[in-house]
């Protein structure tokens, strides 16, 4: 199914009264790219209140991993809702939630032994790891890396440095958190190319960071987006990840890896990890992990998890819905949906690649399976961001039926539900391209 737009223009009169009404009682902080109001959705299609049908390719902030409604996850929701909704896992058991676990700690790279802690989003995941980090090591200092995001609680918002938005009016911050440049090739600060650098990136913290600011020993742990997402979907090279898993081993510091966003099938693998053969010590997951129900996980070594009864818990962390979701999810992408993502990813990224060579307002193209950044840019020489151009296009595809999102100050994101088709893939591409060609 492709989009369809029915109303003469958008949001139509449905929609529209439906935001009016949103704009009385609904916080202000929210932010919506454009007017749409989502009625009902199947797969990859979202359509509003006035029957104007979209191609979603955000997937409800890259959330909907199997789709929208898909029937085995509806189905698994309904039987689950009709047996039990609530018990709180923190204080009682329930098998499927043990299933879960059982099931995470297999999938998680490395071949040792795991345990899962559940709450209810992606932030609170990284807030778990950061405090099973403190708690296990006894240190209280943290590296994180600019352009990050690691959510908005507290702990985890004091990790993330991708919009200093997010941070403004919330001073101070959870100190002993330190940020260092991302190996954002495109825009390397220490000016080297994939090929000729010397991981700087990542040497600098112990010839810089480590000299300088913190001791190593006070450091409890590394957090590290394997992918990074909000930052402008950006993808490391190997050496990266191998001189960063050096450096937290020689100094007895945890490396978390935040596959919040890249996880969960979205890069073609199970997790983004595993196109770099790295083994965190700490996973923190959420989004596609119960295609759309609230449910985060952190995933640790079972020897970290050393904490006592009542150190840290959730009420609704491992809700029995959410969890038959999860379960209903992973079963949808082990059997099809992560080839889907490889492979629609490498057919997308085929239509892709050139995009540079064809508009002088595109910077680069990037990604890992259905993962994929498009940079806009004034001058391709200078690199000069063009964040107004990026923000025209997102609107331009929205008005022709393709929803997207944009990704730091100046990239579209691309992450649709992993069950899209050729049909569907080459829609976007083609309203993409169409759009890149009014905005020159």
């Amino acid at each position: 199914m492709l989009p369809k737009i029915v109303t003469t223009s958008l949001p139509g009169p449905k929609a529209k009264a439906i935001i009016e009404r949103d704009k009385q009682v609904l916080s202000p902080s929210y932010t919506r790219s454009y007017p749409l109001v989502a009625e009902r959705g199947q797969g990859a299609i979202v359509e509003d209140p006035d029957g104007n049908r979209f191609l979603d390719f955000a997937a409800g902030i890259a959330v909907v991993a199997t789709g929208h409604c898909h029937p085995s996850v509806v189905k698994a929701i309904q039987e689950q809702a009709a047996k039990l909704i609530h018990m709180s896992g923190t204080d009682f058991y329930y098998e499927n939630m043990v299933a879960l676990a059982e099931k995470l700690a297999s999938l998680v790279p490395g071949d040792v032994p795991r345990r899962v802690y559940f709450g209810n989003s992606g932030t609170e995941a990284v807030e778990a790891a950061i405090k099973l980090a403190r708690y296990h090591t006894g240190r209280g200092q943290f590296v994180a890396f600019l352009g990050a995001f690691h959510g908005r609680t507290m702990g985890s918002l004091a990790m993330t440095a991708s919009k200093s938005v997010q941070k403004k009016g919330f001073f101070p911050m959870m100190p002993g958190v330190h940020h260092v440049p991302y190996a954002y090739c495109y825009r390397c600060p220490y000016g080297k190319s994939p090929d000729t650098c010397a991981v700087e990136c990542v040497k600098a913290i112990e010839s810089e960071l480590f000299r300088t600011s913190v001791p190593p020993e006070d450091v409890a742990a590394v957090f590290v987006e394997p992918v990074q997402g909000e930052g402008g979907y950006v993808v490391p090279p190997q050496k990266f990840f191998d001189e960063l898993r050096r450096l937290v081993d020689r100094h007895g510091i945890l490396l978390v890896a935040d596959e919040v966003q890249s996880g969960m099938g979205r890069t073609g693998k199970m997790f983004a990890s595993e196109h770099f053969g790295l083994e965190p010590d700490v996973m923190a997951l959420a989004k596609g992990i119960a295609s759309g129900m609230p449910l985060g996980a952190m995933v640790a070594r079972a020897e970290l998890m050393d904490w006592k009864p009542g150190a840290h818990a959730s009420t609704f962390g491992g809700n029995p819905v959410a969890v038959a979701a999860s379960l209903a999810t992973i079963e949808l992408l082990e059997q099809e949906l992560v080839a889907n993502a490889a492979r629609l990813g490498e057919y997308l990224m085929d239509k892709l690649r050139d995009l540079p060579q064809r508009f002088p307002i595109v910077g680069d193209v990037r990604g890992l399976g259905l993962m994929i950044g498009i940079e806009l840019v004034r001058d391709q020489a200078t690199k000069e961001r063009a964040p107004d151009l990026r923000d025209r296009l997102v609107q331009m595809c929205f008005e022709r039926g393709l929803l997207l999102l944009g990704a730091g100050p100046n990239a579209i994101r691309i992450c649709p539900p992993l069950v899209i088709t050729r049909d569907q893939a080459d829609f976007a591409a083609q309203t993409i391209e169409d759009c890149l060609r009014l905005l020159i």
